[in-house]
Order: C-alpha cells, then sequence, then structure tokens
C-alpha cells in the first residue's frame, strides 16, 4: 500500500509535467491550475490501488476536462484587472493561433491532439488513457488535424504534426 509521503513525492515531481498538459487542453492558466488541482485530488482518493499513477493522472486529467466542458459555467471569466504580460520565446503569433485552432476542437479532439503531439505519446497510450480503441484515436487525429489545417493553414498545422 502507497503512503501519503509517496503521493507527495509523486504530486511534487508530476505538477509540471500535469500543469502543461492542462494548459495545453484548458488555454488558461486559472482553469489549467484547477484542472491540475482537480486530477491530484481525484488521484489522492484512488493512490492506495492505482498500479500506474503518471498514467491515472492523465486519463483523470483528460475525463474531467471533457466533463467541465460540458457545463455551462465552462466559459466564465470574471476578472478585476488584466493578467500580466510576460515575454515568452517562439511566435507568439503562432502560440495565439494555434490556441485559437485548437479551442475550435471538440474537447475529445482536442485531447487527442494535446497527448499525441504535445506530450509524444503513442496512438496505442493515448488510446489506452482515453478508454478508446487505436482506430479511433488515429481517426480523430486525423480528423483534428484537418481542421486544424482549415483553420491555421498547412504550414502551421504542419509544425504541430511534427
Amino acid at each position: 500500500m502507497r503512503s501519503t509521503e509517496e503521493f507527495e513525492e509523486f504530486a511534487r515531481a508530476s505538477v509540471g509535467r500535469l500543469y502543461r498538459t492542462a494548459w495545453l487542453l484548458v488555454g488558461d492558466r486559472h482553469h489549467a491550475e484547477d484542472l491540475v488541482q482537480d486530477t491530484l485530488a481525484n488521484l489522492l482518493k484512488v493512490w492506495h490501488r492505482v498500479e500506474n499513477p503518471g498514467a491515472y493522472a492523465r486519463t483523470a486529467m483528460v475525463r474531467t476536462y471533457i466533463s467541465q466542458r460540458r457545463r455551462k459555467s465552462w466559459s466564465e471569466r470574471p476578472t478585476e484587472s488584466l493578467p500580466e504580460v510576460v515575454e515568452r520565446a517562439g511566435d507568439p503569433e503562432l502560440r495565439l493561433a494555434l490556441q485559437s485552432a485548437l479551442s475550435e476542437l471538440a474537447p475529445l479532439d482536442r485531447a487527442v491532439l494535446v497527448l499525441r503531439f504535445f506530450e509524444d505519446r503513442s496512438v496505442e497510450q493515448v488510446a489506452l488513457d482515453l478508454g478508446k480503441n487505436t482506430s479511433a484515436i488515429t481517426t480523430r487525429t486525423a480528423r483534428a488535424l484537418d481542421r486544424l489545417r482549415a483553420v491555421l493553414g498547412e504550414g502551421a498545422a504542419q509544425l504541430i504534426a511534427h
């Protein structure tokens, strides 16, 4: 049986990776932080019987994300002031275009692309994480990339898939 200390060690080691995946899924810092917190809280409940905590966390995160997207309150974003602007390396226009294009995808399609290309997971791993068969993941990947190509243009979509 795993201890609470082992959970805390896992959480500290995984929070950065989980946050990155969450941000790619939701496209918003605050929702990403909430998604990571919900994922770790769900994992803690079953910690003593989970064999592969990393896989469980990814699966729980994607399922929580998809479930949250179905709620009407998802799009509410109250704020009193504008967030700070942070300089980041890379192409900000491409990043914004990608974020916008990803937000137009269905939650499951977005999750498939994030896991496949940003988390560099195989079709089989994504299928296992999402409880789908590999042909469904392959089909969703192709359709989601086609949708991104339509929104971004062929050149920008190729950057994602490679």
